[in-house]
C-alpha cells in the first residue's frame, strides 16, 4: 500500500501511476499552502496579493495584464485584487502621460514595508517546510514539477477519460 493510499483511507490501489502522482501533487500543494494562507491571513493577504505585490516590488509599475501574466497561481479577476490592494493603501495606480488608456500599478511604501516584513517569516516557512530535503532532492523535485507542468499545459485529446 503506497503511503499516500494509506493517508486517504484508499482500499484499493490507485487506478494508476498517473492518477497517485496527480493526487500526491495536490495534496502536498495543499500541505505546503496551509503555513502561508495563515501567515497571510494574519497580515489581511491571500497568497494571490502577496504575491502580486512581490511582482510589484521587483518589476516596478505595472498593468494588471502583466501582473496576472507573472502570478505564480493565476487569478481570475486581477483588477478586483488589485483594487482590494488599493484600498488598503498597498498600490497605487496612475494613468499613463503616453497612453491614457494604460493603467500602471505601482506598489506604495506602505505595501513595501508590509512586504519587508514578510520575507523573513515567509523564508523561514521555506526552511521549516523543506528543509528536510537536501539542495540536489530539491532541484530533482523543481524539475520534475516543471516537467509535468508542461504536460499539464498540452491540450486534452478530444474523448479522452479524464
Amino acid at each position: 500500500m503506497s503511503t499516500l493510499q494509506h493517508q486517504l483511507g484508499k482500499r484499493e490501489p490507485f487506478r494508476s501511476a498517473t492518477q497517485e502522482a496527480h493526487l500526491n501533487v495536490v495534496r502536498t500543494a495543499a500541505a505546503l499552502e496551509g503555513g502561508f494562507a495563515r501567515l497571510f491571513r494574519a497580515h489581511g493577504l491571500t497568497g494571490s496579493s502577496y504575491n502580486a505585490l512581490r511582482i510589484l516590488r521587483g518589476a516596478g509599475p505595472s498593468t494588471c495584464s502583466q501582473i496576472g501574466d507573472h502570478l505564480v497561481v493565476r487569478v481570475p479577476d486581477v483588477t478586483r485584487l488589485i483594487d482590494r490592494l488599493a484600498a488598503r493603501g498597498f498600490v497605487e495606480r496612475a494613468r499613463s502621460d503616453e497612453d491614457r488608456r494604460v493603467v500602471r500599478v505601482a506598489i506604495t511604501d506602505a505595501g513595501r514595508v508590509l512586504l519587508a516584513g514578510l520575507d523573513g517569516p515567509v523564508e523561514a516557512l521555506h526552511t521549516q517546510q523543506l528543509n528536510h530535503m537536501d539542495a540536489g532532492e530539491l532541484r530533482e523535485l523543481s524539475r520534475l514539477l516543471e516537467k509535468a507542468r508542461a504536460g499539464a499545459n498540452t491540450p486534452a485529446t478530444p474523448g479522452a477519460p479524464l
